[in-house]
């Protein structure tokens, strides 16, 4: 227990190097310009990359930071691209996937199981259950109605995420980069 509240802790002090700042600045802007490729399916239903960088702030810096930087980009986003209507589930959301992969991922080894593991959990809990009833109340569509959609699209997508993550994670890795954000 005390190993796994440690986790909190420690992400939460990841806040006091300069090195984390400007790195969650760094991933943040990349976050912003893969967004702007992202493919509509549907105007409810899209695909894209731009959580690559958010979910590599997860595992450099745990839940803490993780879950404050996808507030903060969320907000962000929508401020820079106002596309959907505002809904503060969707910030929610935002924060509690990051703050999902931080406990799954910071300080662990990379594996392909763990990451799998941990996009399945923000899938069903993020994606499919809390997204899919905020967009129904904007939209006015059905909760039920929306489901199908949205579970074929992320259990499609979710391998395919989760190899390119641990893919771009690792060739981060060999190049050195995290132990330069690290040191």
């Amino acid at each position: 227990m005390r190993k796994f509240l440690s986790l909190f802790t420690d992400s939460y002090r990841e806040f006091r190097h300069v090195n984390t700042i400007t790195t969650c600045a760094v991933f943040g802007a990349m976050s912003v310009l893969l967004g702007y490729y992202s493919i509509r399916v549907t105007p409810y239903l899209k695909i894209g990359f731009s959580a690559l960088p958010n979910e590599l702030v997860d595992y450099l810096f745990g839940p803490v930071v993780g879950a404050l930087f996808g507030g903060g980009m969320d907000l962000i986003k929508f401020m820079l691209n106002p596309t959907d209507g505002f809904n503060p589930g969707f910030t929610f959301t935002a924060m509690l996937a990051p703050f999902i992969y931080g406990v799954f991922l910071y300080k662990r080894p990379l594996s392909l199981p763990r990451m799998l593991a941990a996009k399945f959990v923000v899938i069903i809990v993020c994606n499919i259950l809390l997204n899919t009833y905020f967009l129904s109340l904007i939209t006015g569509n059905g909760y039920l109605a929306m489901m199908p959609q949205r579970i074929i699209k992320n259990l499609v997508q979710w391998p395919v995420d989760s190899l390119l993550f641990i893919l771009v994670a690792r060739a981060l890795e060999r190049a050195g980069a995290f132990r330069l954000i690290h040191k």
